[in-house]
């Protein structure tokens, strides 16, 4: 294989399949065999429903137990990496990642709270473990991959449980700053991967340099077929500090969220070479992380602001008015500051916080919480 990569990069083939572990096909997931009926009810119950409700507040955390039932694991470390999995709809099972420790456990609806891997990183700054996501052929090689931080880079990873991780791609410049990254499976066996300046803002208009790109690389870390540059895994630049990556269900569309000089941002992502022109931006600053796209609406998690923001979309995936705040303890429940965001289904998303890193943690943060599309009200500021 030809590794035609910029210098500061690195690429490997290996095979690192789940090889003797026993496989079975992954359900998949479809509008048809979405989460059972009582999911989204369970974030509802604290919305308020009119002056004859009835409905009695959740009780708080008592140690690491969490009595809301949108709450999928408690008493972690901060969760700033989830992914979901494939579900047939009975249960929703998801990864979620610790960015200090590199711990990646296996949380779900029903009660399982499993660790299936520790992934080497250094989490100075703002770096460690930032991003995961599944193979696009999960179903059959049960592979994930991660960003991470290491002693000298920053970089892709890829493992299976009970194996140990292997580099994809390397060299991703590593600074005192701009470390996160994000990631996102895409059609025909390719990968999208947000990179941080690295603490060097020029670094993103930097052709030379793979820090504030988003890259488009192959499996196994090898620029993909189509780039705007052949032999480049550069897709677009521009990036700073992303924060997320989400495309709608059709894959017609991809979204990455970055946290900019001066300002908060959405961008969409497509070929054009450079993120120049905001979808939406914040000049409020109050964090964007993870995103989803579900159709009608993108939400984004925010850390700072400490809620999940609704941005509504027209027909052309155009943004088509003021963000609508939800999840804020108003419109409903407060869950604190939010690390990750990952879609499940059209209405519902899983989402880690991040309270024990700059907020104010209950007993059984940090958590990993279902966020079901609710009714908004107020706005922020374009």
């Amino acid at each position: 294989m030809a590794c035609g990569v910029l210098l500061l990069a690195g690429c490997a083939e290996f095979d690192d399949s789940a090889g003797e572990q026993s496989w079975r096909p992954a359900p998949q997931l479809t509008p048809e065999a979405g989460p059972q009926p009582d999911l989204p009810e369970v974030d509802r119950r604290e919305i308020p429903q009119g002056p004859d409700t009835s409905r009695e507040p959740v009780p708080p955390p008592d140690g690491c137990t969490d009595y809301d039932k949108a709450v999928l694991a408690t008493c972690l470390d901060t969760v700033s990496a989830v992914t979901a999995l494939p579900t047939d709809g009975s249960t929703i099972t998801a990864l979620a990642g610790e960015r200090r420790s590199g711990r990646v456990l296996r949380v779900g609806t029903d009660g399982d709270q499993e660790e299936i891997a520790t992934l080497d990183v250094t989490a100075g700054g703002d770096g460690g473990l930032t991003a995961l996501t599944l193979s696009p052929s999960y179903a059959e090689d049960r592979l994930v991959y991660a960003y991470v931080t290491t002693e000298t880079d920053n970089r892709v990873v890829r493992f299976a449980e009970g194996r140990p991780a292997k580099p994809v791609l390397t060299g991703i410049p590593k600074g005192e700053s701009g470390n996160g990254g994000a990631l996102l499976a895409t059609d025909g066996d390719t990968l999208l991967v947000a990179t941080g300046d690295a603490g060097d803002p020029a670094a993103a208009r930097d052709a030379g340099s793979l820090a504030g790109k988003v890259l488009r690389i192959d499996t196994s870390g090898a620029p993909a077929e189509g780039n705007p540059t052949p032999d480049s895994p550069v897709y677009a630049s521009g990036v700073h500090s992303p924060g997320g990556l989400c495309a709608d269900e059709e894959g017609s569309r991809t979204w990455v969220t970055d946290r900019g000089p001066g300002r908060d941002a959405v961008y969409r992502v497509d070929e054009s070479g450079t993120l120049s022109t905001p979808a939406w931006t914040w000049p409020d600053r109050p964090g964007v992380t993870g995103c989803a796209d579900w159709g009608d609406v993108l939400v984004v998690a925010m850390a700072d602001a400490a809620n999940v923001q609704n941005l509504p979309l027209n027909r052309d995936g155009s943004v088509g008015g003021e963000p609508q705040v939800t999840m804020d303890g108003e419109q409903g429940p407060d869950y604190g500051r939010y690390g990750s965001l990952d879609t499940v289904t059209s209405d519902v998303a899983v989402a880690g916080t991040a309270n024990k890193d700059g907020g104010q943690p209950v007993s059984s943060d940090d958590r990993v919480v279902l966020i079901v599309r609710q009714p908004a009200s107020g706005s922020g500021p374009d």
